[in-house]
């Protein structure tokens, strides 16, 4: 079972990488985590739940958000959330930035260099995470604005 998502390498075997990060690997586990590695929409919790309830009728919103919860603690998912009231989901954990579209609400990965953006202010601090996130109008919605 290849899969070769949104990460920066490829995950031969879902069950063994969930268990290598400390996740016992059952079906629902590592049926979320192949559908959040490869989407590059940054689903919700509603949008998992909805793509996977259809081929796993006792999937819950609860287990689904238990799941990426613990995908988040044990450092294999990323938790954006870029509004207040949305929280999305990214199994790409290498540094990079999200565009978030005012229009059409399609969030975009963009890369970031995090050497350039020492900040003097902090220096002296421990930084655990870093988050870069834009939002305006991507480029298929100005293009039919216009």
């Amino acid at each position: 079972m290849e899969q070769s998502g949104q990460m920066g390498h490829k995950v031969d075997n879902i069950g063994e990488y969930l268990r290598g990060n400390g996740i016992k690997p059952s079906y629902q586990r590592i049926k979320i985590f192949e559908f959040l590695m490869n989407t590059k929409e940054h689903p919700t919790v509603d949008t998992i739940y909805k793509n996977l309830v259809s081929d796993i009728p006792t999937l819950s919103k609860t287990t689904v958000y238990n799941t990426l919860n613990l995908f988040v603690e044990n450092n294999i998912a990323l938790l954006i959330t870029i509004e207040e009231n949305e929280t999305r989901y990214d199994a790409d954990i290498s540094v990079h930035g999200h565009f978030k579209c005012e229009n059409c609400g399609r969030v975009a990965d963009f890369s970031v260099d995090m050497g350039e953006m020492l900040v003097a202010e902090l220096s002296g601090f421990q930084i655990n995470q870093k988050h870069v996130y834009f939002k305006g109008i991507c480029d298929h919605c100005l293009e039919t604005l216009h």
